[in-house]
């Protein structure tokens, strides 16, 4: 590779650093606006010089991912519950910094990698903990997306409240939905703590643990 125009060497152009400087790009501005020209622009290159590395923009996103999902922590120690706790949380914590990759893991045909590398990881800690085949397969697909630390809401709390004809008219139609979407936050006294995203998770998160963990103890296969 040439010298830039200063004299100084430039750093040689690898897989990673495509993939690093993909996921720092969608980090600021989205996958949306991330393209094969504009990423060759933020690296210095012609956009021709991506392609030994990536083949399209389908590699390089699955190659996002699996930048991402690599950066999940390994499992700890404990019992079944808190280690498989721990590890949504973790990956939780690591998709919340970048915030596309839950809508691209989504969008994927097919798991990548290293997502199916964490997916078999977790299925591991079921059996370790004691979960028969059955049951193991049961509790992946009632974890879902959840195994990654993300879930999919039925409403979106972070909306301006809705403008109080509109909820009238709302409340005549659907009154159990009119009330919750009228209500800015849960009452003090709720179990999930308030209408908090964090909170909502792990409510329901353990709400399924404490289901597995009675069906495990209970014998079932």
């Amino acid at each position: 590779m040439n010298k830039p125009a200063d004299g100084t060497r430039r750093t040689p152009l690898s897989r990673e650093r495509v993939l690093r400087a993909a996921v720092a790009f969608a980090d600021a501005e989205g996958t949306d606006a991330l393209s094969m020209r504009r990423l060759a622009q933020e690296l210095g290159v012609v956009p021709m010089a991506l392609y030994k590395h990536v083949a399209n923009k389908d590699e390089l996103l699955d190659g996002m991912v699996d930048l991402v999902v690599g950066e999940i922590g390994p499992p700890g120690e404990g019992g079944w519950q808190h280690v498989v706790r721990e590890r949504i949380l973790s990956a939780r914590r690591t998709l919340r910094g970048h915030p596309w990759v839950a809508r691209v893991v989504e969008s994927r045909p097919a798991p990548t990698p290293a997502l199916l590398g964490y997916l078999d990881s977790m299925a591991g800690l079921f059996r370790a903990g004691g979960f028969s085949v059955d049951l193991t397969h049961h509790a992946m697909h009632a974890m879902g997306s959840r195994l990654l630390g993300f879930s999919q809401e039925l409403f979106d709390d972070t909306a301006a409240p809705p403008d109080p004809e509109v909820l009238a008219q709302l409340a005549r139609a659907y009154p159990h939905i009119a009330e919750l979407a009228g209500s800015a936050e849960h009452d003090a006294g709720s179990a999930v703590g308030g209408c908090d995203d964090q909170a909502e998770f792990e409510f329901a998160l353990d709400l399924l643990l404490d289901g597995l963990e009675r069906l495990r103890a209970g014998g079932r296969r």
